[in-house]
């Protein structure tokens, strides 16, 4: 469309907005979907042109392949259009985005905070990576609030790390509380949001790195590897950015181009895994073998009044704790004879999943008794109906 036409209305709905994030607006060659560009060398027609090819609007520059070209900053485009940020970085995976921003922000000498309700990998940074680098780490009651974060905040504290919720026992943190605290002493808030994509706005509940595992909802199909850090600042990106960088980080424009394509769809199946998950975790809810359920859209859930602030819904990933009279062997039997449910680790995915989460959760800084054995399921794309069948035949193995 030439500058001089006047464009249309920004669309505002969040599927009009999916299906039509990171898309020029002259399609190449007549395609909807941008094309795969892979390379490494970039070739120029002389020196000067070298020094200036490839500036877009946001002055990204392609000299190397490593920089990234035209399918990653598509795919750059998109996240900051679903989580509202300023700029975005592409990394080869969720843990990566977890990494990079932690090692951004921080050096020898500094103290970083984070919940001790943290994914396990991430907390395995800060225990080793960080720790061999002379970088210290308070783990804390995830529920707490902003007084009792102010109080664990020290002179050399740099980064509050966030993770809302907990993506095994599920406590949903006061976000805002604890940006104003951060913020008073001068410090970053990095938040792994990947649960709550599109559902929770990061920035606008004063989040300055938001960090997603591109690999869940927004690739969809349980085939890529790939993670994303979204900034509210260009100073932030201009510093996430340099770190990536230096540490040799990439985003293959394979994987990106499938993640963008599972973008075009994340509005309906994340509509559909919201509804789903909600039903069967009611249905869980009303079990005699369950003692009680962990879902942050339930009114059952202790951070529900949270929830209903500052999430406008809920995704497919949720735990449940069963009764304790039924012992680690009785509930290993029950997953593995559900037909429906995978056994694995991730989520986000179209197929649903069961994880026996019990002994597999590290605490330091409060008590990881829920009162029963714990597992974790993340319901897909089946027919709901289906699934609680499955689950109903399963329950039936447990002693009565």
């Amino acid at each position: 469309m030439p500058d001089d036409i006047a464009k249309p209305h920004r669309a505002e709905g969040f599927a009009t907005r999916l299906t039509h994030a990171g898309r020029s607006s002259t399609h190449s060659h007549g395609f909807v979907n941008p094309a795969v560009h892979r390379g490494s060398t970039v070739l120029h027609p002389d020196c000067v042109s070298r020094r200036e090819f490839g500036k877009d609007r946001f002055n990204r520059v392609m000299t190397y392949g490593t920089q990234g070209g035209p399918t990653q900053y598509a795919l750059e485009d998109a996240i900051c259009e679903i989580e509202g940020g300023t700029r975005c970085v592409l990394v080869g995976t969720g843990l990566a985005a977890v990494t990079v921003p932690l090692m951004a922000f921080l050096k020898a000498g500094d103290h970083c905070l984070m919940p001790d309700s943290v994914y396990g990998p991430g907390r395995n940074i800060a225990t080793g990576l960080m720790a061999g680098y002379g970088i210290e780490t308070t783990f804390y009651d995830p529920v707490i609030g902003e007084a009792e974060i102010a109080a664990l905040m020290r002179p050399n504290t740099k980064v509050v790390y966030t993770e809302s919720p907990g993506s095994h026992t599920f406590e949903l943190q006061d976000i805002p509380a604890i940006a104003r605290a951060a913020h008073a002493k001068g410090a970053k808030v990095l938040m792994d949001n990947t649960w709550g994509i599109h559902h929770f706005m990061p920035f606008e509940h004063g989040v300055d790195v938001s960090i997603q595992a591109l690999t869940k909802y927004v690739a969809g199909h349980s085939d890529v590897l790939l993670g994303s850090i979204t900034t509210r600042s260009e100073e932030d990106y201009v510093t996430i950015r340099t770190a990536a960088g230096q540490m040799g980080h990439f985003a293959a424009p394979d994987d990106c181009w499938l993640a963008l394509r599972g973008a075009r769809t994340m509005a309906v199946r994340l509509k559909h895994q919201e509804e789903a998950g909600l039903a069967v975790a009611r249905w869980f809810e009303g079990r005699p073998e369950v003692l009680r359920v962990l879902h942050p859209g339930l009114p059952s859930h202790p951070q529900h009044a949270l929830f209903k602030r500052d999430f406008t819904g809920s995704c497919s990933l949720f735990g449940v704790v069963f009764d304790p009279r039924y012992t680690e062997a009785e509930i290993f039997r029950f997953i593995d004879g559900l037909a429906l449910f995978g056994i694995g680790a991730s989520w986000g995915g179209f197929e649903s999943l069961a994880l026996p989460t019990t002994g597999f959760v590290t605490r330091t800084a409060t008590n990881p008794d829920l009162g029963g054995f714990t597992a974790r399921f993340h319901i897909g794309l089946e027919d709901v109906g289906d699934l609680i069948a499955d689950l109903e035949q399963g329950l039936a193995t447990l002693p009565k």
